[in-house]
């Protein structure tokens, strides 16, 4: 199973520091060694981000740009791994340290990892024969690149 662990938060204009680096190094240093890492990259904050927001009223898709207020529901980061259950996720996702992100702020603040089970076309009861052959191959040939 492939699980998301989300790294919330929008430090903006904030760069991580040394520490924070170190750590995250460590970490993802740590779920290589055990088999579990298939990607990590952190995001810059959102004021270098957009949202293209779809209305169905007007049937139009509009482009606002960042920076967004709602630091909680951001994400600053993702790690995919790969790991046999939900629990296991969420093991990992204890170990991330994520308090190096936050230490040494004057205001409460909360460090979030977030655990999502990513989907699979497997999963999905209403997908055809066609569409699971067709994401296998899209697949394999994002493997390729």
């Amino acid at each position: 199973m492939r699980f998301m662990l989300l790294l919330k938060g929008d430090p903006v204009g904030e760069l991580p520091s040394s520490e924070l680096i170190g750590a995250m190094i460590s970490f993802q240093e740590e779920l290589t060694k055990a088999g579990v890492l298939l990607a990590a990259e952190g995001l810059y904050d959102s004021s270098f981000g957009a949202r293209v927001i779809y209305d169905s009223s007007t049937r139009r898709k509009t482009v606002v740009d960042g920076p967004f207020t709602e630091a909680k529901e951001l994400v600053a980061g993702f790690l995919l791994i790969q790991v046999g259950s939900r629990e296991e996720a969420i093991e990992w996702a204890k170990r991330c340290p994520v308090e190096k992100a936050v230490e040494g702020r004057p205001d409460h603040v909360e460090a979030v990892v977030e655990v999502r089970q990513v989907g699979d076309i497997d999963d999905l009861p209403d997908a055809t024969d066609d569409q699971r052959a067709a994401e296998r191959q899209q697949r394999a040939d994002r493997g390729r690149r």
